[in-house]
């Protein structure tokens, strides 16, 4: 199967368990060129894990319907450089991150939109907000700073099955009255719909 049936094939997948899902193409270490097939189809949702190669990558693109989701780790002396590349960040994890969103967007007069990124599993490895502070960080970023918090984002461990964690976090995002949920990836995206995730971000399955 080339790009286009793999991505059509997930589609498919997607719209026959939900109409509220978007999926995010996750486009690391693929070339525009590659990913421009897609572009030509009408898909606007694109993930990059890191600023720099965004920068590289999209930096040219004169389409002005391309929305851009920052799905990796961000240090806080990049995000000035995310701030102007991306609409969507997911990984949103610490109070310094989220004050330097917050002056950006007093700077320059625009808003973007952000998921909080927890560590459901509770991984000291793994980034993300501990599931006992996420309602105090939500607060925190909703209504002292003013952000556009769309809703959490998770990565579940890999050694476990992800159907306990997603529930987990769509209990956590509607306790805490927010409306979109990130989760889900090409080996669990369907179980991650069916547990009420609205954004899934695939990129393996159609790049094969």
């Amino acid at each position: 199967m080339n790009v286009l049936e793999n991505y059509q094939k997930i589609i498919n997948n997607i719209r026959s368990i939900s109409s509220n899902a978007n999926l995010v193409v996750v486009c690391k270490n693929q070339t525009i060129d590659r990913i421009r097939i897609l572009l030509d189809h009408g898909h606007v949702h694109f993930a990059e894990n890191r600023v720099q190669e965004a920068e590289a990558k999209w930096s040219n693109t004169t389409n002005k319907n391309i929305q851009l989701h920052l799905i990796g780790a961000l240090q806080s002396n990049k995000a000035k450089q995310a701030f102007q590349i991306f609409n969507y960040i997911h990984s949103l994890d610490s109070e310094k991150l989220a004050k330097t969103f917050s002056s950006l967007e007093s700077v320059n007069q625009k808003k973007i939109k952000y998921f909080i990124q927890v560590n459901i599993g509770s991984e000291p490895q793994k980034n993300g907000v501990d599931i006992s502070q996420v309602s105090n960080f939500v607060n925190y970023c909703v209504n002292d700073l003013k952000l556009n918090i769309l809703g959490l984002m998770c990565i579940p461990p890999l050694s476990q099955n992800p159907e306990s964690h997603f529930l987990k976090l769509k209990e956590l995002n509607t306790s805490n009255k927010l409306k979109e949920l990130s989760m889900g990836m090409s080996n669990d995206f369907e179980t991650a719909i069916k547990c009420g995730s609205t954004f899934v971000r695939v990129g393996s399955s159609i790049f094969k």
